[in-house]
C-alpha cells in the first residue's frame, strides 16, 4: 500500500515540481491549496504525511504547522520555506516539524526526508501496519518478527501461505536474522498450533549425541543407557519439528533423516521395531546447501526433500528503516526487564542505528539496544549509548544531499548486490525494481558476469561513481 502525502501549498511551481518528484517515487500524492482544505483532508484520518508552506495558516489566523502540532501530534509534517525566511524555520523547528526543508528542495533531500518521517512515524503504528498488510495476521503472531520493509511484508506473506500446508520448509539465511523466530511463527499459524513444537540445535551436538536426540534409543544400546529414551521426532509427533543449522548433521545422520522424512517411519538406536510419526518438518541453515550439496558435503536426496519451500530471511542491512522498528520494540522490552524509563532514540542516536552495518543481524542488534538501555542515564537512548561494537558504512563513498539521482540510483543498486552477493533477483525483490531494469543499468555500469550468471561482485566497490554516457538512453530503455 501506497504511502500518502499531503501537499499543502498555495499554486506555485514549487508545489508542482514536488507533486511530480513525490508520486515519481510512488508516492500518493493529495494536493491542497490552501490550510482548511488541507484540514479537511486530514480529518479523513487517510494522510501519512503532510509537506506544506511553514507560512499557510488555518481559520482563525492559527499557522497549519501549529494547529497540526496540537490536533494530530502523531502525524509527521515537513515544513518548507523561502531561502530568505529565518523566521519561518525558527517558528517551524519550535512547533516541532521533522524537517523544515528550503526551497527549492532538490529531490534526494525531499525523498530522504519523507522516508525518514515516515520511517519514525512507524515506530509507533507498526503493528497495525502488519496487520492490514497481511489480513489475518497479529503482531503476536509473529513472536519478534518486526518490520515493514517489502523484503518483511513477502517474508510474512509466504509464511502465512506455507503455514497453512505439511510441507517441508528450509528456512536460509544469515546468522542472527530471525530464522528461529519464522519457524516459531509458521508453526503457530498452522493446524497444528495446539501440537508441540519442539527445536533441536544440530551443531551443539556431537555424533553419537544427535543420533539418540533425533531418533531416540532403546535401553542397553549403548553404555549408559539405563532406559529407553523417546527422541526429539517422537516428542513432536502431531506437530513440528524444528531443526536449526541443519547443514552441520553429520553424512551417516543425514541417511537417517531422509528416511524419516521419506517413510515417516524411524528406528531408536539400538532398537529394530519402526515406529511411525506424524511430523512437519521445519528446517534452517546459514550455510549455503546446494554448494555444499555440489561438493559431497550434503546429499544431493536429502536437499532436495528439505527445500520443498526455501524462505530467505533477508539481512537487517537492507532492511532500510526496520532498523529503528526493531530497534524500539527491543528499547520497549528491556526498559521493561530493567524496570528503567527510556522512550526512545535522539535523532543522532537514529541516525547511528541506521549507519552500521550490523553484521550480526538482528541479534547483534538486540544485544546492542540491551545494552544502551542498561548504561543510558537519561530518558532517550543518544549516539554515544550506542555500542561502539555496531560498525559503521565507510564514510566519503557517497554524499548526500550532494550526489545527482544518477549516483543514488547507482549506489543503491551496487550496494544492494554486494549485500545478496549478485543475485539480480534478490536485489530487484528489495529494491522494488525489475530484474532487466538491474541488468540494463549493470550493462550501461560496465559490470560484467562470471560463467555462473553472476555479477562479478568484486569489481562493485572498483567501479567509478559517474554515470556512463548511456545512461539516459538506458533509462529510456527500461
Amino acid at each position: 500500500m501506497k504511502s500518502r502525502v499531503l501537499i499543502a501549498s498555495e499554486p506555485s511551481g514549487d508545489r508542482a515540481a514536488l507533486s511530480v518528484e513525490l508520486a515519481t517515487a510512488d508516492y500518493e500524492v493529495t494536493l491542497a491549496l490552501d490550510g482548511d482544505a488541507a484540514m479537511k483532508f486530514i480529518a479523513t484520518g487517510r494522510i501519512d504525511l503532510v509537506v506544506t508552506d511553514s507560512s499557510l495558516v488555518v481559520e482563525g489566523g492559527v499557522s497549519l504547522v501549529q494547529h497540526l502540532r496540537a490536533s494530530w501530534p502523531s502525524l509527521p509534517v515537513i515544513a518548507l520555506r523561502g531561502a530568505a525566511d529565518l523566521a519561518a524555520a525558527v517558528a517551524s523547528a519550535r512547533a516541532g516539524v521533522e524537517r523544515c526543508l528550503t526551497l527549492p528542495v532538490e529531490r534526494g533531500v525531499l525523498l530522504a526526508a519523507v522516508e525518514k518521517a515516515l520511517g519514525i512515524r512507524a515506530l509507533t503504528d507498526e503493528p497495525s501496519s502488519v496487520r492490514k498488510r497481511v489480513p489475518g495476521l497479529s503482531a503476536a503472531s509473529f513472536r519478534g518478527l518486526v518490520g515493514t520493509s517489502p523484503s518483511m511484508q513477502k517474508i510474512y506473506n509466504d509464511a502465512q501461505r506455507v503455514a497453512a500446508s505439511r510441507a517441508t520448509v528450509l528456512i536460509t539465511g544469515e546468522s542472527g536474522t530471525g530464522k528461529g523466530e519464522l519457524a516459531r511463527a509458521i508453526h503457530a499459524m498452522s493446524p497444528r498450533a495446539d501440537k508441540p513444537l519442539v527445536d533441536l540445535h544440530c551443531a551443539a551436538l556431537a555424533e553419537s549425541v544427535l543420533e539418540s536426540e533425533l531418533f531416540g534409543h532403546e535401553k542397553g544400546s549403548f553404555t549408559g543407557a539405563d532406559r529407553r529414551r523417546v527422541g526429539r521426532f517422537e516428542l513432536a509427533d502431531g506437530g513440528t519439528l524444528f531443526l536449526d543449522e541443519v547443514g552441520e548433521i553429520p553424512p551417516s545422520i543425514q541417511v537417517k533423516l531422509l528416511k524419516v522424512l521419506q517413510e515417516r517411519t524411524l528406528e531408536r538406536v539400538g532398537g529394530n521395531e519402526p515406529v511411525r510419526v506424524d511430523v512437519r518438518l521445519i528446517a534452517a541453515t546459514n550455510r549455503d546447501l546446494s554448494a555444499d550439496m555440489k561438493s559431497g558435503r550434503f546429499r544431493e536426496d536429502l536437499y532436495y526433500r528439505l527445500n520443498v519451500v526455501n524462505i530467505e530471511m533477508p539481512p537487517l542491512r537492507v532492511r532500510g528503516t526496520d532498523v529503528l522498528l526493531l530497534a524500539q520494540h527491543f528499547l520497549q522490552k528491556f526498559a521493561a526487564e530493567n524496570r528503567k524509563t527510556v522512550e526512545g532514540f535522539t535523532e543522532r542516536a537514529q541516525n547511528r542505528l541506521l549507519a552500521a552495518r550490523w553484521e550480526g543481524n538482528v541479534r547483534a542488534l538486540e544485544n546492542a539496544i540491551e545494552r544502551a538501555v542498561v548504561m543510558c542515564h537519561s530518558a532517550r537512548i543518544d549516539e554515544p549509548d550506542i555500542p561502539i561494537e555496531a560498525s559503521l558504512e565507510p564514510r566519503g563513498e557517497l554524499r548526500v544531499p550532494g550526489a545527482s539521482m544518477q549516483e543514488l540510483e547507482r549506489y543503491a543498486i551496487l550496494k544492494t548486490l554486494e549485500a545478496v552477493n549478485g543475485s539480480t533477483s534478490r536485489a530487484a525483490e528489495i529494491l522494488g525494481i525489475g530484474t532487466r531494469t538491474i541488468q540494463y543499468r549493470l550493462q550501461a555500469y560496465g559490470m560484467a558476469r562470471n560463467r555462473s550468471g553472476a555479477f562479478l561482485i568484486d569489481r562493485l566497490a572498483k567501479a567509478p561513481v559517474e554515470a556512463p554516457d548511456s545512461y539516459s538512453s538506458i533509462s529510456r530503455r527500461a
